[in-house]
């Protein structure tokens, strides 16, 4: 996983986030004191998913906090300044509402059907991402079966960006798949 990382971060990837679902708090911590320099070195963010005190122990940029974790008005409220918060939805409504408790970007899906998330939700498609994405004044990242041909897909929308796990992690070329699904990214200025 380190070297998927490290070769992610070498071609560009903006943010890395440490998710282990079934992970302890001390495994996790351990993970991300693994990334924390590579993702520093590149000048990268790093997140950590659900887990809101492994991110504070590792010095992380942030959190992404999902529907059943710490509620977003509770994590902000005990946040240094700068510190990022995001949160899941793929309701506008709901969009809004973290937002509004303090979210600094949304991650909305699933885009597409994923196999990499089972718990992910109905699939909301393109139209489902830009009703989220046109709601709110932040970063909306589309989650759930991205691939580097849908990315391009992805970027006719609001949305600022995507996030992906498979498209990355079981790419036989780690360094051509983050430049394919950057790509559609850079040129939308």
């Amino acid at each position: 996983m380190l070297e998927v990382v490290t070769a992610a971060l070498a071609a560009g990837a903006p943010a890395i986030q440490v998710r282990a679902k079934g992970a302890s708090a001390r495994e996790l911590v351990e993970l991300g004191r693994q990334i924390l320099p590579l993702a520093r070195e590149r000048g990268a963010l790093l997140f950590v998913n659900d887990r809101l005190d492994v991110a504070l122990a590792l010095g992380a940029d942030g959190v992404h906090l999902g529907p059943d974790d710490l509620p977003v008005a509770a994590a902000r409220r005990a946040m240094p300044a700068g510190f990022l918060i995001g949160a899941s939805t793929d309701d506008p409504d709901v969009a809004r509402r973290l937002v509004a408790d303090g979210a600094d970007y949304i991650g909305c899906g699933a885009v597409y059907a994923t196999s990499t998330k089972p718990d992910a939700g109905e699939v909301i498609g393109l139209a489902g991402l830009d009703r989220v994405a046109s709601a709110v004044d932040v970063p909306v990242v589309g989650i759930g079966g991205i691939t580097v041909a849908r990315s391009a897909e992805v970027a006719t929308t609001a949305a600022a960006g995507v996030a992906v796990v498979g498209a990355v992690m079981s790419a036989a070329d780690v360094a051509a798949a983050v430049k394919g699904l950057l790509a559609p990214w850079s040129s939308r200025g």
